[in-house]
């Protein structure tokens, strides 16, 4: 058995990502972040921004002292601070599933809203509001719900075997057809002047309700998921070949596809259960950034990250400021992904791999 190393992958897939390009998608991300503050209700330009850090950091007192400090560091740290980091985080963590999901199972039309798993974490996140659940049991049922959908569109697509792609996609459509009647179904039992406004609302996406709270809540499984997905990069670059040739390179198929399929989908389940179906991010995203650095996914997962990251917050400002009321961003993304999605389909389909 030849054991392939992740020099071997790289080598076989090379492409290495220009420094010039990684200085750009850090340089963007930082922009948005910034001007994403000075954005709103409340504008707060940099030096503000500077300032209230520089208070939080090292001098706390001047905020006790001063009315319009207070205000700024209460706009900084509480209200802006903690939506902007829930969006980075939702932003990447779905654009690096689609990315995983696209290369696990070699088919650029994957994503987590087409294989079911946005519409099985939307019912189990809905299940546990409907039950007046404890907090922290919304993302946990959002998991679980999540899981058992990819679980589902797997089966159905394993059933079919004439063509993997077809089957695949429509086992996908079926449960999330079934998964959406089940939501259909809790939003009519559910109380019509308490709880189906909240449902119904949170369904479409936002991040006007998140804290700090949440943030708390959510970072540490993020970054477990994240740092999974990093690591099964160079696998995801030998699967492309097939399990077989995988398995003769020395590469656990089985533990890999498990490993990404779960880390994959508690990503999607915490960005459910954070701010609702945001869609198309996780299907967009990847072909953009396969685009710019190619198909090595040790280079494509991180990418995806920053450019999902930087994608979802430019969305989000355009939320808060196109309507004296917030937009849904699951509206947004939807309106501005298909337009995108299709110009770098057509642009880069012949070369997807």
């Amino acid at each position: 058995m030849t054991t392939i190393t992740e020099s071997d992958a790289d080598v076989a897939f090379g492409k290495k990502v220009p420094l010039a390009v990684k200085l750009g998608l850090v340089a963007v991300l930082a922009v948005v972040f910034v001007v994403s503050f000075a954005l709103g209700r409340f504008p707060v330009s940099p030096p503000e921004l500077l300032g209230g850090i520089f208070r939080h950091l090292f001098d706390p007192e001047t905020v006790a002292a001063s009315l319009d400090a207070d205000k700024i560091d209460h706009v900084i740290f509480n209200i802006r601070l903690p939506r902007i980091a829930c969006v980075i985080l939702v932003g990447a963590g779905l654009a690096v599933a689609g990315s995983s999901y696209q290369g696990m199972f070699k088919n650029p039309l994957v994503s987590p809203d087409l294989l079911g798993a946005s519409a099985g974490a939307s019912l189990g996140a809905c299940l546990a509001l409907l039950v007046d659940a404890p907090s922290w049991m919304v993302p946990v049922g959002a998991f679980i719900g999540g899981i058992a959908a990819v679980a589902l569109a797997v089966w159905f697509g394993n059933m079919v075997r004439s063509d993997p792609t077809l089957s695949l996609v429509l086992g996908g459509i079926l449960v999330s057809t079934l998964f959406q009647a089940g939501m259909s179904l809790v939003k009519y039992l559910a109380d019509a002047t308490e709880k189906l406004p909240t449902i119904t609302f949170w369904l479409m996406g936002s991040f006007s309700s998140v804290s700090d709270h949440d943030f708390l809540v959510v970072i540490l499984p993020f970054i477990c998921g994240f740092v999974v997905l990093l690591l099964q990069g160079w696998k995801l670059n030998v699967l492309s070949f097939g399990d077989e040739e995988a398995r003769s390179m020395g590469v656990d198929t089985r533990r890999t596809r498990l490993l990404v399929i779960t880390a994959s989908t508690m990503l999607t389940a915490l960005s459910v259960a954070i701010a609702g179906i945001v869609g198309w991010i996780g299907l967009v995203v990847p072909h953009l950034a396969r685009a710019i650095v190619g198909p090595n996914y040790r280079v494509l997962l991180p990418t995806a990250m920053f450019l999902g990251a930087s994608f979802l917050l430019i969305v989000d400002d355009l939320a808060r400021l196109l309507s004296s009321v917030e937009i849904p961003i699951g509206i947004l993304t939807a309106i501005l992904g298909v337009p995108f999605f299709v110009v770098i389909f057509k642009c880069t389909m012949h070369g997807w791999r």
